[in-house]
């Protein structure tokens, strides 16, 4: 057995890593876009790193692009098997994967209209509508805790992580010439006090673990303190300053956590009288899926159900959907927050919106979370008085905070907390992936002090020999 590390090596985006048996069967784990790495970007997601011919079956780990974004691509260049994920899982990519092939057509429409006037030859997107259409038909929703035989050698089963609804971590049985080895993926671990959902469950006992580490060197502020900064921000912003608050958030997830925190803070007569947009078609139908898996929800959610039916849902909070209705946000004077997608502020509405408030101290613009390097969001959040958006630079005048709290990743403690269910004289090797150079570094430092034996930080396009 051999793992082949293709994506998620260099950065925290593009997660892919390949299985090959000793008799040829290869299985993708992932097959995520790469986000906010410059010029690089385009290149590294129409590169796959392998022959989608040859692969037999995917297992993914949850629906966030940067993780089941480049699936379409896979089936576009001939991948015929089957896309084992979650039944919630499946829900969000049906409505995920064609936002995001909509977005691609609409990006290339946009650039090729700059290069026809330049001289130049269009360019390709990097998938369509129908490209994601024809790859949802090949999904096959597997429930948690069931295990499932791919082949005469591999089988696999997901057990809930909590990071978003529907995520998994997969642990994977490989039988080879009468020997049995146990591999997890981690997928995007959740934290244990994440304000929905449930917390990350123990997984079955591996020999080897490919392990997620975006917070491998960050420890979380508590989400009590989410709920006061939160509060602190949109009343500076709002009632003080009289200004507009932008807060770019991933429309599966981060928008979810937002509003519940807003609905709470609307409960406690301490959210000011003033309109909320979610200006995110995506937002709104995400929504819906998280309304439809209470089984998800943790017990704190389940109780605030009981007097509150709708979380996500109160006075003054306005969804979005048309592109008129968005721009004519521009043109509002009062007060008000707008929570839109990306969450990284490179994509979407939400760089509109970002165009339109930093120009004037007034407003702000809120970070809620991890944004890769060579976004608006990181540009923004690290203090770059100069931001360039669609072809124009701007000053930043706005005032810029962070709150990364409310990041659906587990710090470095919650990692080692969610990995500590193994018997650590067993597990052979931790491989780190998913994470920046100084994050994995540190995380290998924390786990090897914690008792693993070996933890190891692939190369790009690196493979591995599983004893």
């Amino acid at each position: 057995m051999k793992i082949k590390f293709i994506g998620a090596t260099e950065s925290v985006t593009g997660s892919r890593h390949l299985l090959m048996t000793d008799k040829g069967k290869q299985i993708l784990l992932d097959c995520g876009l790469y986000q906010g790495l410059g010029k690089e970007t385009q290149q590294l997601n129409r590169d796959l790193g392998l022959d989608a011919k040859k692969i037999e079956a995917v297992i993914l780990s949850h629906a966030h692009v940067d993780h089941s974004g480049n699936l379409p691509s896979l089936v576009k260049q001939g991948f015929k098997g089957k896309i084992y994920c979650t039944p919630a899982t499946f829900d969000v990519c049906e409505i995920l994967l064609l936002d995001s092939a909509h977005i691609h057509e609409s990006d290339v429409s946009y650039i090729n209209k700059r290069r026809q006037r330049k001289g130049l030859p269009n360019i390709e997107p990097l998938y369509t509508v129908a490209d994601a259409e024809k790859c949802l038909k090949q999904f096959r929703p597997v429930t948690f805790e069931t295990k499932f035989q791919i082949n005469d050698e591999v089988s696999f089963t997901f057990t809930e992580n909590g990071h978003i609804i529907g995520s998994a971590a997969i642990s994977i049985q490989i039988n080879e010439k009468q020997k049995l080895t146990r591999l997890t993926f981690t997928g995007d671990i959740g934290r244990y006090t994440d304000p929905l959902l449930k917390a990350p469950k123990p997984f079955p006992q591996a020999d080897y673990i490919i392990c997620e580490s975006t917070y491998g060197n960050r420890l979380h502020d508590s989400l009590e303190d989410s709920e006061k900064r939160l509060l602190d921000v949109v009343l500076k912003t709002c009632i003080e300053k009289k200004g507009r608050l932008v807060i770019p958030a991933f429309s599966l997830g981060r928008t979810q956590e937002i509003l519940f925190l807003l609905d709470k803070l609307k409960n406690k007569n301490l959210l000011p009288s003033i309109k909320i947009f979610v200006d995110s078609p995506l937002s709104k139908k995400a929504t819906e899926i998280v309304r439809n898996h209470p089984e998800s929800f943790n017990e704190e959610l389940k109780m605030y159900l009981k007097t509150d039916p709708d979380p996500f849902g109160f006075h003054n909070l306005n969804y979005i959907q048309d592109a008129e209705e968005s721009k004519a946000l521009n043109y509002l004077k009062e007060p008000c927050i707008i929570i839109s997608a990306s969450g990284m502020g490179d994509a979407g509405r939400v760089k509109h919106h970002i165009a339109n408030a930093i120009g004037d101290k007034k407003n702000t613009v809120l970070i809620t979370g991890y944004c890769a390097p060579n976004t608006l969001g990181a540009a923004l959040a690290k203090g770059d008085a100069r931001v360039h958006i669609y072809g124009d630079y701007f000053d930043v005048k706005a005032e810029v905070q962070a709150i990364l709290s409310l990041s659906a990743h587990a710090d470095y403690k919650g990692m080692i907390q969610f990995l500590n269910c193994q018997d650590k004289t067993t597990v052979k090797t931790i491989f780190l992936v998913h994470g920046e150079a100084e994050a994995k570094s540190a995380f290998r430092e924390h786990l090897l002090e914690d008792g693993f034996k070996n933890a190891l930080i692939p190369d790009k396009d690196e493979i591995y020999s599983l004893d």
